[in-house]
């Protein structure tokens, strides 16, 4: 069963820094630093509860308070997101002299952009998660509102952070903005995981967008969908943890294969366990594909019908909205739903069937604006033209080969 210890270990002032390590029942399959979010500490809902999870699956996790949060000593007015960074690298330094060094950082809010600053310091880290992350530190400054500009005018203030009072000083503000994050994350050249929840009342997704745009290849970014930005949730919290253990693995696995870069207009589909769960691949997007639980997969990702009715009513709408664009129509919003069913031949005119049966995928469109009946009736015309609708009506094959070897693909 895991187990979970309490340790303590100095940062680069002599300060003391506590922390927990959740361990596995087993030999860790590698080890994990977590950095909790700003004004927060290790037993916050989102790291108590993550970094078990992945004990569960077999990772050890190391989360600890930053100087002056929680049982770490020192002064918080005297922190900076500098010092955090530093913090983060004293962690991983006290795992590579007692444990073993961290493969694996994430961070949570301010925490992950800490953990994007701070991996190119640790040389044996190889993948990187944020959740709920800012791209820039500087977007810290909005919670300290009406505050900022006293600590601006006299030098410090004390501000009010979820329910708690904490002493911010001028050369916080002025530390936050010698972080060019976008650069960092240009260079990362490590595995990257985005969350966000896109209603985060926060940190605005589109901070997501930023850091997700920034980063390069291998990368890939879950929605949370219903999600707090804490994490408040147990479910969203283990579906976390359940993701990352599941993504990770294929960049941790010291057999991991060794794959052609995918080319535009290629799709990859590789494993990422021996169940359902395969990451899916294309030269600038990556995402998880699984199937439900029901099934006995783990729910990662959309299952393969769900890509399939996707791409036919991505198609549709995008196929829709460049028509009404090109006419200058009022055409206020397009709302595609797709489903898929099979059907009794008895039960479908215009069909034609061998054995009874029929596949059959059902559109509904909804058209919002000011468009008059003609030109509704015309975009239901159109729709039947997207790229994606003709190739599956069309006289379909699908080719299939045997490839030896990866080498016979480079």
């Amino acid at each position: 069963m895991p187990t979970t210890r309490k340790l303590e270990f100095p940062n680069t002032r002599g300060e003391s820094l506590a922390g927990a390590l959740n361990l596995p029942d087993r030999e860790p399959r590698a080890w994990v630093l977590f950095a909790h979010c700003f004004t927060c500490d290790r037993n916050s809902v989102a790291a108590a509860r993550i970094a078990r999870g992945l004990a569960a699956h077999g990772y050890a996790v190391l989360r600890f308070d930053f100087t002056g949060l929680g049982s770490s000593s020192g002064e918080f007015a005297n922190t900076s997101f500098s010092s955090n960074v530093e913090d983060l690298v004293a962690a991983a330094d006290y795992l590579r002299r007692e444990y073993q060094a961290p493969a694996l950082l994430i961070g949570h809010s301010l925490g992950g952009t800490a953990v994007l600053s701070a991996a190119g310091q640790i040389d044996e880290c190889r993948a990187v998660v944020t959740i709920g992350a800012p791209a820039t530190p500087e977007h810290v400054e909005k919670q300290f509102g009406a505050s900022r500009a006293q600590i601006e005018r006299e030098g410090e203030a004390e501000v009010s952070l979820a329910g708690r009072k904490f002493r911010i000083r001028r050369a916080f503000l002025e530390d936050l903005k010698q972080h060019p994050l976008a650069d960092q994350v240009a260079r990362l050249r490590r595995a990257l995981l985005v969350f966000h929840a896109p209603l985060d009342e926060v940190v605005s997704i589109d901070e997501a967008g930023r850091i997700f745009m920034a980063a390069r290849h291998p990368k890939s970014f879950v929605s949370l969908d219903g999600a707090d930005h804490l994490l408040t949730r147990l479910a969203d919290a283990q579906y976390v943890a359940d993701t990352i253990a599941a993504w990770v693995s294929r960049y941790l696995s010291q057999e991991e294969p060794v794959r052609p870069p995918v080319q535009g207009g290629e799709v990859l589909v590789a494993e990422v366990n021996q169940r359902f769960t395969r990451e899916i691949t294309t030269d600038d997007h990556a995402w998880l594909g699984d199937e439900p639980k029901s099934a006995g997969g783990d729910n990662l990702g959309p299952d393969p019908y769900e890509h399939l009715l996707a791409a036919l009513g991505a198609c549709t709408s995008m196929t829709l909205r460049m028509y009404a664009n090109r006419k200058a129509w009022p055409l206020d919003d397009v709302e595609v739903r797709v489903t898929h069913e099979r059907r009794h031949i008895e039960d479908c005119q215009n069909c034609e069937s061998e054995d009874g049966k029929v596949e059959v995928l059902s559109r509904h469109i909804i058209l919002q604006g000011s468009l008059s009946q003609e030109q509704r009736s015309r975009l239901m015309e159109i729709a039947d033209r997207c790229p994606v609708h003709r190739t599956l009506e069309a006289d379909l094959r699908i080719e299939t080969q045997l490839t030896a070897d990866r080498q016979s693909r480079r």
